[in-house]
């Protein structure tokens, strides 16, 4: 049985990529599996001090080694926004939509497109300070919204190399290239290495 790894998330769209990028390898569980309803604060000015306070909270409410992961969209002709506020780019309780419309409104007129996505991965086991890895992609913002797949601002980001939204992408693609999957690739290999376990091995 692959091993169960519990991540600090209760939203499902995350829970799902992640299960996807991983497949069979590690049994990723969210926090309704523990039966964890309460909200986790992120209340820092980084993605990175994010990651880490998620990761550190859960923690002290289980006896599990846990993991967590902030993700924000930098803008460059934004000054780095919306970054570290990218879920609650509209407002507190926002939806995708009402941010994806805020962006564009935004960079209304702006000739600099370049973007990138920031995935920042926490992993605490209660020992020391956590252990952070970062996954990051370049890209554009472009004029509207694009395709049906992914979440966030997926419809209006395109990955450089690509013609495509990352809502227009499958999802396999998408989950090969993405600053998740970096972020995590770089995770699970520290999270093998110091359980002795080599990326062949199963659970």
């Amino acid at each position: 049985m692959a091993e169960k790894l519990l991540f600090a998330t209760s939203n499902p769209h995350k829970l799902r990529e992640v299960r996807e990028i991983f497949k069979d390898q590690y049994q990723i569980v969210g926090l309704d599996s523990i039966g964890f309803d309460q909200e986790i604060p992120e209340t820092q000015g980084t993605i990175e001090g994010n990651a880490a306070q998620k990761a550190r909270y859960l923690a002290g409410h289980t006896r599990l080694p846990v993991f967590a992961e902030d993700t924000g969209l930098l803008v460059d002709a934004l000054d780095g926004a919306p970054g570290v506020h990218s879920a609650r780019y509209a407002g507190f309780g926002s939806s995708d939509k009402e941010n994806v419309e805020k962006l564009l409104e935004d960079m209304e007129g702006l000739n600099d497109r370049n973007a990138h996505f920031l995935t920042v991965v926490a992993y605490y086991d209660h020992q020391n300070e956590p252990v952070l890895f970062h996954g990051k992609i370049e890209g554009k913002i472009i004029d509207q919204p694009r395709g049906t797949q992914g979440f966030g601002y997926d419809p209006v980001f395109m990955p450089e190399g690509y013609e495509k939204t990352f809502a227009e992408l499958d999802a396999s693609i998408k989950n090969r290239i993405s600053h998740r999957k970096r972020a995590f690739d770089s995770f699970f290999a520290y999270f093998e290495k110091i359980n002795g376990r080599s990326s062949s091995d199963e659970g």
